[in-house]
């Protein structure tokens, strides 16, 4: 499978990512490791997982999925193997359970990365990313961005200066960013080089053909600068793969067991929906196999993050890594796109 450069950290990372934020909750431990191993038989050696996972999000539940990695990790001897991200989360989002309130601040992230190292099981990690900022931003599908009073957030100085202490000591190799504006990382970029501190790697951001939002503006950051998008939700929760489609909801799928999932369910990302699954249909291509083809042919992507609740779904995601769609494909779906630009955002 093809390797890509994570930034300027020298670590080379597989173009296709193994998302597990079902790992304990929709997948069991057993399922957990079973996906594991499949992954890195087809060349995968990049695995993504985060501190509040598995999601939703629950107090009962939060750890789960690292904790699941890390039993895979202590059976299977394979630290060595893999680039392994997780995340730390920042302020608000309803997570008192994470330290009475999750912030960036010093403290916090200390106790996050020592937290998520012990459940899995490793005294590393190759990319530490910050889940989402502690400033009120427009992130998580929010548009139309309003002033408001959060001077409480972390500053960036602090937040920068805590990830260079697990830099320094080891625990960290490198560091990125998630759910980010073209403002924050430009802010964080010129910190870290006028400070001496750590700089980004990537951005872990949503992209999918039914969000494009990401080449407006921070597209050209990850050109420029060097900070390749590590793609989110490349099939839209799993709506790209026409399986919603006409009111349809199957059994175990997340959009029919999770109601705050509704990011890719309106009448317009239907119509977009549609139009994608008709052209895929036209061409012989399995719809979900083209959309990650899509995300994985465009040049400001490092990686795109997959995740699957079954094994089919996985062998599928997995063949997407050696589909290149035709120029005859992509001019399809930019007509689409341009008749229903970013549906949701």
């Amino acid at each position: 499978m093809e390797r890509r450069p994570l930034g300027n950290s020298g670590i080379d990372v597989s173009v296709l990512s193994l998302g597990t934020m079902t790992f304990g909750e929709q997948n069991s431990e057993s399922q957990a490791h079973e996906q594991l191993d499949r992954a890195l038989d087809a060349g995968i050696n990049f695995i993504d997982t985060a501190e509040m996972y598995p999601v939703p999000p629950r107090a009962e539940t939060q750890g789960r999925t690292e904790e699941f990695i890390g039993s895979w990790l202590r059976q299977r001897g394979r630290r060595d193997d893999i680039i392994l991200a997780s995340k730390v989360a920042g302020a608000g989002r309803d997570m008192t359970h994470l330290r009475g309130g999750p912030k960036l601040s010093r403290q916090h992230i200390h106790e996050a990365v020592d937290a998520s190292l012990t459940r899995l099981g490793t005294d590393y990690l190759d990319l530490y990313q910050l889940h989402w900022p502690d400033r009120q931003s427009n992130y998580f599908g929010k548009l139309g961005y309003v002033p408001v009073d959060d001077s409480d957030a972390t500053p960036i100085e602090e937040t920068l200066s805590a990830l260079k202490e697990l830099v320094d000591a080891g625990k960290v190799r490198t560091v990125g960013l998630s759910n980010e504006t073209a403002w924050g990382a430009m802010t964080f970029l010129h910190l870290a080089d006028k400070l001496n501190l750590p700089r980004m790697v990537s951005i872990q951001n949503p992209y999918n053909l039914l969000n494009r939002s990401y080449e407006i503006g921070l597209a050209e950051v990850s050109h420029r600068e060097n900070v390749g998008l590590l793609a989110y939700s490349p099939l839209a929760f799993g709506v790209l793969s026409g399986k919603y489609l006409g009111g349809v909801k199957p059994e175990g799928a997340r959009l029919s067991l999770f109601e705050r999932f509704q990011r890719y369910t309106s009448p317009l990302a239907e119509e977009a929906t549609w139009a994608y699954v008709d052209i895929a249909r036209r061409f012989s291509l399995d719809p979900a196999q083209m959309a990650l083809a899509f995300v994985n042919s465009r040049p400001f992507v490092t990686s795109n993050i997959i995740g699957a609740t079954t094994m089919a779904q996985l062998e599928s995601n997995i063949g997407s890594a050696s589909l290149t769609l035709s120029d005859e494909v992509i001019e399809a779906l930019e007509g689409v796109h341009h008749r229903l630009p970013n549906p949701c955002p």
